[in-house]
């Protein structure tokens, strides 16, 4: 019997509840590009993981998503880009964990959504 190995995460759906404002939010305050959108789906590209925006098509889906953890090269710097164009953040950049020489640092803000996510940058001290 052959089994099914699961090769990575070829998309990550994200609910949203005003499209165009999501695709607004995702598209020009976190600056992903934008691969093509047909009808209420959107599809961004995240250095090779495609997210996809979509208005729930039942109830059942109306929920927020995961969180998303956004690795970033300096989130000091991100943090205070994203900051200025009014993206919301829950909390300031902060010491998550370190194991080692590596340091985990977070931030999460929310989207226009209220779906909660996160920068991350794993730092070598």
């Amino acid at each position: 019997m052959e089994t099914t190995t699961i090769q990575k995460i070829g998309q990550i759906g994200i609910p949203v509840k005003d499209f165009e404002r999501a695709v607004h939010f995702y598209k020009e305050k976190l600056g992903l590009p934008l691969l093509f959108n047909t009808g209420n789906l959107a599809f961004f590209d995240c250095n090779g993981v495609r997210l996809l925006l979509s208005l729930p098509e039942t109830e059942e889906f109306a929920n927020a998503s995961s969180i998303l953890y956004f690795q970033v090269a300096d989130i000091e710097k991100a943090y205070q880009e994203f900051v200025d164009k009014e993206v919301v953040f829950v909390d300031e950049p902060h010491l998550v964990a370190k194991v080692g020489q590596t340091e985990t640092w977070m931030a999460f803000f929310k989207d226009t959504e209220d779906n909660t996510h996160a920068l991350m940058s794993e730092v070598q001290v």
